[in-house]
């Protein structure tokens, strides 16, 4: 609980960093699973844990990872019998933008305004996709998709998460329309 609490005390300081990235407030963790135990009245002689930590795209992940480290071993330290292993999982640099993804965005919102009768701001947020895999070696790309325009309202990674199928049939229709545009150009 010491280190998951002095991890937490971190994630309110990650609230006072801001992005520049319209859609993109502050980087974030969450510790998403947590095993240990074999029984309610026995104390576990390991627990291990997973977090994930959002970047924001001004931020170096060399630097974020050593100041999570060093909030884990912290907190380690100041409790007698803890000792800690820490293992990097998964390296997820933040998607920045790019020069060339000028067309495809103001192709999709171009499709999108007519389709949806309403402008789609380009934003960005604070999702993990492959996408960044193709910007990460210079090559553009944008996250586009239906359905609600925010997290919270599409209740994903939840129970209840949903998608309606006339914003699918929409947004098929906006990728459509928008890759036209660009191979014809």
């Amino acid at each position: 609980m010491h280190i998951l609490n002095a991890l937490y005390a971190q994630n309110d300081e990650y609230k006072k960093v801001t992005s520049q990235v319209a859609g993109i407030k502050h980087p974030y963790l969450n510790v998403g699973r947590i095993e240990g135990g074999t029984n309610t009245n026995v104390v576990p002689g390991k627990v291990t844990f997973k977090l994930d930590r959002r970047m924001i795209p001004e931020e170096n992940p060399v630097e974020v990872e050593a100041t999570i480290r060093r909030v884990i071993e912290q907190a380690a330290s100041e409790r007698a019998g803890i000792s800690v292993e820490i293992r990097r999982l998964l390296l997820a640099n933040a998607m920045t933008p790019l020069a060339g993804n000028a067309p495809l965005v103001e192709a999709l919102q171009k499709h999108a305004a007519t389709v949806i009768g309403e402008p789609v701001p380009a934003v960005g947020t604070p999702l993990y996709t492959d996408v960044r895999l193709y910007v990460e070696r210079g090559i553009p790309g944008v996250i586009y998709g239906a359905g609600p325009r925010t997290v919270l309202e599409s209740h994903a990674k939840r129970a209840d998460e949903r998608l309606d199928l006339e914003d699918l049939r929409r947004a098929t229709k906006v990728v459509a329309r928008a890759l036209s545009d660009l191979l014809a150009g």
